[in-house]
């Protein structure tokens, strides 16, 4: 498998850390919507057949649109095996949280109508809101942990240790604005898909509190830019790095600084992209909501919610986990991969398979396009949910 020496390794690791920014964010798109038409579901249908528009709005995509989250867990898994370890180890119970809420959508989903009873149904539509909120909400949170560092360490032998406590010690504040503000966001793009898919009062109620849910958005993410600027302190390497050396996180020293998540910004102009299309991208989504630009709006939280996300990831390049703990541990592009070979198989699979999940994803939204009509939904009875 001589091959594999023809891309150098440190250009892998760094292909590999863009391929997971590419899921991750895949994910938020694609699965952001269903997540944020859940949590709008209580708010934006009042009777039992405008809730039911809603449902359907998402039901023929959302179990398609959770492989990215499925992609990006296996190439956490394949391409950076400490950073799964750390994460799906020591965010055991915020895991197992997302795990039963998304959970409750499928069965939701399924069960929501098979009773005529208004209780019934009204006990599914929450058990569906929930399904939306916790993951929004609890995503956002580890995303805000990880800015201020995992307490977790290794040791001589590179075993890890992950030496925090309880769930609770993770919502912290500065976790928690980052999880209001990941609710906001994908609530601003599930109403942009509403708008798209919809009409008449449930269209109406969408624009309306995904206008606010924008506005939000950009103020939360704006305060959070602030807050890590003057109240959180980063992580920066002070030694020399062997980029295409083995995978050994404690052959390097680590300081940690204030400012030092916008020392890239400093270095690389470029990187202010990421937030200024965060922000532009939540400001125009507000006005397309407003101007009823059906497309355009849920364009544009595709748009903000591409730049807060590359925000979180070129903020703090090369550290993909810092240890808050034990600074010399954290993990970063640099030193936490799989090996040069493994790399390079998994970036051939990638080259083959996902323009095929991209094609295919983008042929299943043709033929599925169009507006979720009440009396389409009235007229397939038990085939619609």
């Amino acid at each position: 498998m001589i091959l594999h020496t023809l891309i150098d390794y440190d250009t892998l690791r760094v292909i590999w850390w863009l391929l997971l920014g590419v899921l991750l964010i895949g994910f938020a798109v694609m699965d952001g919507f269903d997540l944020g038409t859940d949590i709008l579901l209580p708010f934006v249908a009042r009777s039992d057949i405008e809730r039911r528009v809603v449902i359907n709005a998402i039901g023929p995509v959302w179990e398609g649109n959770q492989v990215w989250l499925i992609l990006g867990g296996g190439a956490i898994f394949a391409a950076w095996p400490p950073l799964y370890a750390v994460s799906f180890s020591g965010f055991y119970l915020a895991m197992f949280a997302i795990l039963f809420a998304l959970i409750l959508r499928p069965v939701g989903f399924k069960y929501r109508s098979k009773r005529d009873s208004r209780a019934w149904r009204a006990g599914w539509d929450w058990a569906l809101f929930i399904g939306g909120l916790v993951p929004a909400l609890v995503m956002g949170v580890a995303v805000g942990n990880v800015l201020q560092g995992v307490p977790f360490h290794l040791n001589n032998d590179l075993r890890i240790f992950y030496d925090g406590t309880t769930l609770f010690e993770l919502l912290n504040p500065f976790g928690l604005l980052a999880g209001v503000l990941s609710v906001a966001m994908l609530t601003m793009h599930g109403a942009g898909w509403l708008v798209l898919k919809t009409n008449g009062e449930v269209a109406a109620r969408a624009r309306t509190l995904g206008s606010l849910a924008a506005l939000i958005t950009v103020v939360l993410f704006v305060l959070g830019g602030v807050w890590l600027w003057l109240g959180i302190e980063g992580y920066r390497i002070i030694s020399a790095v062997a980029v295409a050396g083995p995978s050994n996180p404690l052959a390097k020293t680590v300081e940690v600084a204030s400012g030092a998540w916008f020392a890239n910004y400093a270095a690389h102009p470029w990187m202010m992209a990421g937030p200024v299309l965060g922000l532009l991208g939540a400001l125009a989504s507000f006005a397309l909501l407003r101007s009823k630009a059906e497309i355009g709006a849920l364009l544009a939280s595709t748009v903000s919610i591409f730049g807060i996300i590359s925000t979180v990831g070129l903020s703090m390049f090369p550290f993909i986990l810092p240890s808050s703990i034990d600074p010399r541990s954290s993990l970063t592009v640099w030193d936490a991969s799989s090996s040069h070979l493994t790399l390079f198989i998994m970036l051939v699979v990638t080259i083959i398979f996902l323009p095929i999940i991209v094609a295919y994803t983008t042929w299943v939204y043709s033929v599925l396009w169009g507006k979720v009509e009440p009396r389409e939904i009235e007229r397939d009875g038990s085939h619609a949910y």
